[in-house]
């Protein structure tokens, strides 16, 4: 049987999942891969030598979004507006939920169109590497529905609302270059190269104290919605007990143990 989602993970605690469903060039509903990444998310949250996460996916698509017969089978007489808001709380919403709350860096290598919930999910991430085959496209309205899986949210804070608006009325398809202008991705590269592109990133997140690491992408989070005072009080607070962790501790004691060296040897 054919995993739907393949979880490694290296020696310096980067994980890579990679979405493994080409037939439907890598569909999230239907598939059985929502299900799979909120095992994924939650072993990685139960995991402390994890240090960073890296989504991409197999073939030549990072993710077509919604299969059209699972649409099919929702539009049917069986399926109520409630049994549906429901079906969407309990399935793909609690996806972008899960990702939002890994505590490590989350990267999105994209290799190829990110199409309606796969935009989506290069968006849920904390940023984004793009091959030049990638194209990204907010395309809900093409097929007549909205963003469900919180595209809404996620988007406008990638790049910004008029854009996002842009993208979400139009349901128009950008490429990788635009994307790189719009601030979606912060780098695009040949296809050959993005796997190593972002596990050489990943890795670099990695060699840093984790929990330095951790905090500091919890600051960021907090700073989308929190006032300065209230981000300041967080910081200190945060700051106090960064100071307290042996990989701080390491990192000073070997930085005097280095500069008493070199005085000595000056001497």
């Amino acid at each position: 049987m054919t995993t739907v989602l393949q979880y490694e993970q290296d020696d310096l605690g980067v994980v890579t999942l990679t979405l493994n469903h080409p037939e439907t060039r890598n569909a999230l509903t239907g598939t059985g891969i929502v299900e799979a990444m909120l095992d994924a998310c939650h072993r990685i949250e139960h995991d402390p030598s994890v240090r960073a996460v890296i989504i991409t996916a197999s073939g030549p698509v990072f993710s077509s979004g919604g299969k059209i017969d699972e649409m099919q089978r929702q539009i049917g007489s069986g399926f109520g507006s409630d049994v549906l808001r429901q079906e969407y709380r309990q399935g793909i919403q609690r996806l972008p939920l899960a990702i939002h709350q890994i505590e490590v860096p989350t990267i999105a290598a994209v290799n190829g169109p990110a199409i309606g919930a796969g935009c989506d999910l290069a968006c849920m991430c904390d940023l984004r590497i793009a091959s030049e085959q990638a194209t990204f496209a907010e395309s809900f309205v093409k097929v007549g529905i909205v963003a469900g899986d919180g595209g809404a949210w996620f988007l406008p804070r990638v790049i910004g609302m008029a854009r996002a608006a842009e993208m979400s009325f139009t349901g128009e398809a950008i490429d990788a270059k635009t994307a790189l202008d719009w601030g979606m991705v912060s780098r695009v590269v040949p296809a050959a190269d993005l796997l190593t592109t972002a596990q050489t990133l990943a890795r670099k997140m990695a060699v840093n104290s984790p929990p330095a690491v951790r905090m500091t992408k919890r600051l960021l989070r907090e700073g989308q919605t929190a006032s300065l005072a209230n981000l300041l009080e967080l910081s200190a607070a945060y700051q106090a007990i960064a100071h307290k962790t042996p990989e701080h501790a390491k990192i000073v004691n070997d930085f005097m143990e280095a500069k008493a060296a070199r005085q000595a040897a000056r001497k």
